[in-house]
């Protein structure tokens, strides 16, 4: 009698579920590379301003492509991206990752809201014949002026979903406390108008500005970067919005700024925390060992199962799809992640850790 045999694959390393990148800017791709780093926001912005166009539609679409096939191969199954154009619906309609897309809205003059609206909504329904789930949202505080910010985030609520950059930069809170700054600088030096002068952290007068809606109640809320947010914002924070996120996107937080966000008292808070890549245009890669890897360098007494936790299950609840994403349970198709050569002694990633996705 002839003895069955089972065929068994071994891996050294662990599995895990697909990842979540719960923040990105895929269009920017082609922009790998191209940006000088530590310049501040201001320098940032000058940057996009100059070099988002320095390649054709076709690099640029090719490009993305290049990116979710990379993303996808490495274990990403979801993703939260912000698109201020069309050019990356196709792509994402056509790959395995799903995509919640954040349809990006920026403005500084009271004057052009009607516009802006009219052509964010235009976009929005070309989006929904792409086949991608898409809604507005806004971009930051010294981006838009209060009349859009508060037009935008009423759409956004009404989608049950916002996602939102957050005290990404010492700057941005030096503008809306006082008036000063690199970025006022750079707003008045090409006679733009700034958001007023609240004399509080920048995530107070967001926080006035989702009230002022009056729509303000059970939606998912992420708050991207959180680089320079302190106690009082994060407490305000938690009692305004009752499904609240803070994605972590380390490196481009380095590659701008060369700071961090204040991650322990994040998690002293109790706040779900998400891991996301940002883009190109402030990154090296999009990978999200690569981020958890960072985030061992700078806080390696943070459990990497946490940090795992929020760059899978959390990054899951933040876009609604926890019933087949996030976690191994029965029902769920998550996919499955090898990420290899762990230091099993320090139950940490090492240099040479990589994910590879399997299933």
């Amino acid at each position: 009698m002839q003895q069955e045999e089972e065929s068994t694959e071994f891996y050294n390393g662990i599995l895990v579920p697909g990842f979540v990148n719960s923040h990105c800017h895929i269009e920017l791709s082609h922009l790998k590379g191209a940006f000088e780093k530590g310049t501040g926001m201001a320098g940032f912005i000058r940057q996009i301003n100059s070099l988002r166009n320095s390649v054709d539609r076709d690099g640029r679409v090719s490009a993305i492509e290049q990116e979710l096939r990379q993303m996808y191969d490495s274990g990403v199954s979801a993703m939260a991206d912000i698109s201020n154009c069309d050019e990356s619906f196709l792509p994402k309609s056509q790959s395995d990752i799903y995509t919640r897309t954040f349809l990006e809205v920026f403005g500084t003059e009271e004057k052009d809201v009607g516009n802006i609206m009219e052509n964010v909504m235009a976009l929005h329904q070309k989006a929904i014949q792409t086949g991608i789930d898409a809604s507005p949202t806004p971009h930051s505080c010294y981006t838009m002026s209060p009349q859009l910010l508060e037009a935008v985030a009423a759409e956004s609520l009404k989608s049950g979903w916002l996602s939102y950059h957050n005290q990404e930069s010492w700057e941005e809170e030096e503008l809306l406390k006082n008036g000063e700054g690199p970025l006022a600088d750079e707003y008045k030096s090409r006679s733009l108008s700034t958001p007023p002068i609240c004399g509080k952290p920048s995530l107070f007068y967001f926080l006035e500005r989702l009230k002022a809606t009056g729509l303000l109640s059970g939606q998912n809320i992420l708050l991207v970067h959180n680089t320079f947010s302190d106690y009082a914002s994060i407490s305000e924070a938690k009692k305004e919005i009752a499904n609240l996120y803070m994605a972590l996107c380390p490196l481009s937080n380095l590659f701008i700024h060369n700071s961090l966000p204040p991650v322990r008292l994040l998690m002293e808070e109790g706040v779900d925390i998400t891991l996301g890549t940002d883009s190109l245009s402030s990154n090296d890669v999009l990978s999200m060992v690569q981020e958890i890897k960072c985030l061992h360098s700078y806080f390696p007494d943070i459990p990497l199962a946490q940090i795992i936790e929020w760059s899978t299950m959390n990054g899951a609840k933040f876009l609604g799809v926890q019933e087949r994403l996030g976690s191994f349970e029965p029902g769920k198709s998550p996919g499955v992640v090898l990420i290899d050569n762990i230091d099993w002694d320090k139950m940490k990633l090492t240099d040479s850790s990589k994910s590879v996705r399997l299933v």
